[in-house]
């Protein structure tokens, strides 16, 4: 087939800068820059998932003058950076709760070692007097979806009734976007947290 054929030059493949021109995208972000803005680059703290658009050029100027911890001041960053080592989540110190407590994060049973109210049915914490305590009744384990639902709250799978409500209504002024303005960025977060109370309260936990 002759190159310079009808048939070739209706199947022939458009130049490159003209491709270029006729491609669409989002245009730089930074003031008075018509480039296209190929990169993009972080918002900020509070605003995660949100970014600017900028040519390279600009992506570059603004990564050099990018601090996260802008506006805040020495004690806040340090406090940042502690709670960052366990994922911004409430701990506790070595000993605090080791028995009950410790049983319940573990898999939610309330049985108490060490207490009065031991379900010990063959007496081995019976003491130097022989006596056997009443079985205690079973507690119900916690079961995955609620164990979830319980961390999505920030709560100890121990926490009933008022301190899960009471939770809940925290969170929800904090994530709301009337709260912050308008700002819609934290709804996958405030959808979390109703799914999480939902499912805490259909199971009788408050």
């Amino acid at each position: 087939m002759k190159q310079a054929s009808s048939i070739f030059d209706s199947i022939r493949v458009k130049p490159g800068k003209e491709r270029t021109t006729s491609s669409k995208g989002p245009k730089c972000e930074w003031d008075g820059c018509d480039q296209p803005g190929t990169h993009k680059a972080p918002k900020g703290r509070d605003r995660e998932g949100q970014y600017f658009h900028f040519c390279v050029d600009h992506v570059k100027a603004y990564n050099k003058s990018y601090n996260y911890f802008s506006g805040m001041d020495d004690d806040s960053v340090r406090s940042y950076q502690r709670d960052s080592m366990t994922g911004h989540r409430p701990t506790w110190k070595m000993g605090v709760n080791s028995q009950a407590d410790a049983a319940n994060a573990r898999d939610g049973n309330r049985t108490n070692i060490g207490g009065e109210d031991v379900n010990d049915p063959h007496n081995f914490f019976a003491g130097a007097t022989g006596a056997r305590n009443q079985p205690q009744e079973p507690q119900r384990k916690v079961l995955a979806l609620e164990k979830r639902s319980f961390e999505t709250l920030n709560l100890r799978v121990t926490a009933r009734g008022a301190e899960i409500k009471t939770r809940y209504k925290e969170l929800v002024k904090i994530h709301h976007p009337d709260a912050n303005g308008g700002d819609r960025s934290s709804e996958d977060r405030l959808r979390e947290i109703i799914q999480a109370y939902n499912v805490l309260k259909k199971s009788g936990y408050c």
